[in-house]
């Protein structure tokens, strides 16, 4: 899980290809990831001599967050700095596949298929899991698959001193350092040795991706064994975490994380990302794709992820829940319909624009930038489509006598540039 920042996780560390159909390298899971770090320039090279100037001087800092020095000189006995941990951090390109291409991954037969053999197999487990913690089993089933490709591709990676060669690298220096002396805390609590603690580059650990500071407030021992493994070919402890996760943030047993819906002729636009209830939806003359009406469970958010040529949902808070693990849009879509089609659900109703493009980073902060020439401020020219930016978007849409989707596309952005 993770949050988010650029390298990956509950957060937002680096978006890779989330889910995609091989091992998804991000960086965090249930973790969200703070911004990466400003650029000072450029950057002297790091070293075997510096990292191990750097462990010394980190070792007082651990031992004074509790960490026993018989477990710091264990945990670092074979730690060695790892440049292709910082290549990787330091080359992370946004992720700017377009949502269709990220589903046609995430949501494969093959994952489908997979998924539901899995359903079978792990039947007793998920099922109490699902008692326990109120989440339907195909939902965790779902993180699983679009985490580890149903625990696949774990990762390799030695955590400790790949944490700590980020944490020496600097571009995000105290994230990294919180992470690691995480990580040192469950060697110490005799979860896992050192040497049996892998994962991604970037820190996400077992079957589900935790990264250790979720770790450490989430995780689960559900098969009552001592210890909270979620890194064990047994995926019990890894399901039940994630699961633990989900009910934390308010998960609602029983409650779609969204359902796809049919918008009416000469519909409002102006109500894309507004959230309503589903009462009000119904008399804007909104309905279930393929007919009928909305299950009401509460508030419900417009959610048109390609615009207003594109599928178009309602979301529910559940969605929200998702986001909680990852918060990237197409990573809770991907999650909520790869559920579906695990309990047999079929595909969207309706076609992607699939003629479109994704923008390229630089084509995001050239929209970003021209849009508050224009008197649309994005908030920031960062590259990152955020509330601010949709926001002006639809406020220039509006202006400019367009559908007010909030959708970017390769169109505006040329459009924008006629002035």
């Amino acid at each position: 899980m993770r949050k988010t920042f650029t390298a990956l996780g509950l957060a937002t560390l680096l978006l890779p290809g989330c889910g995609m159909g091989g091992p998804v390298d991000r960086s965090a899971r249930p973790e969200a990831r703070p911004a990466p770090a400003a650029d000072a320039g450029p950057r002297q090279p790091g070293s075997q001599s510096g990292f191990n100037r750097w462990v010394e001087g980190f070792r007082p800092r651990a031992t004074a967050q509790g960490i026993s020095p018989q477990v710091f000189d264990r945990a670092f006995r074979n730690a060695s700095y790892m440049p292709d941990v910082v290549q990787r951090d330091r080359n992370q390109a946004e992720f700017t596949r377009a949502i269709w291409d990220y589903l046609d991954g995430a949501v494969s037969a093959t994952r489908i298929n997979t998924g539901r053999a899995k359903l079978a197999e792990h039947a007793r487990v998920l099922q109490a899991i699902e008692a326990r913690y109120g989440v339907e089993k195909e939902v965790v089933l779902a993180v699983w698959g679009m985490e580890s490709s149903y625990g696949g591709f774990r990762g390799t990676t030695p955590i400790i001193p790949a944490l700590a060669t980020l944490a020496y690298d600097g571009r995000r220096g105290p994230f990294f350092e919180e992470q690691l002396v995480a990580a040192l805390k469950i060697v110490q609590a005799g979860d896992i040795g050192p040497e049996a603690m892998t994962g991604s580059w970037a820190g996400a650990m077992g079957h589900t991706q935790f990264m250790p500071t979720s770790y450490l407030d989430y995780a689960v021992d559900f098969t009552g064994d001592g210890r909270r493994d979620i890194w064990s070919d047994d995926p019990s402890d890894a399901l039940a975490s994630a699961a633990a996760y989900l009910a934390r943030f308010g998960w609602t047993r029983g409650q779609p994380w969204g359902v796809e819906v049919q918008l009416p002729q000469g519909f409002n636009h102006a109500l894309v990302g507004t959230a309503r209830p589903v009462g009000d939806w119904a008399a804007q003359g909104v309905r279930l794709a393929g007919g009928g009406a909305i299950p009401n469970h509460g508030n419900a958010q417009l959610f048109l992820p390609a615009g207003a040529r594109g599928p178009a949902f309602l979301t529910f808070s559940n969605f929200a829940v998702i986001k909680r693990y990852n918060s990237s849009d197409s990573y809770a879509l991907g999650i909520g319909h790869l559920s579906d089609r695990l309990r047999g659900g079929g595909p969207f109703r309706a076609d992607w624009p699939r003629g479109d493009r994704a923008l390229s980073v630089a084509e995001r902060q050239e929209l970003q930038r021209l849009l508050t020439a224009r008197g649309f401020d994005t908030g920031g020219v960062d590259g990152r489509i955020g509330p601010n930016t949709l926001a002006a978007v639809r406020a220039y849409q509006s202006a400019a006598g367009l559908t007010p989707d909030g959708y970017v596309s390769a169109d505006l952005l040329t459009r924008l540039r006629r002035g």
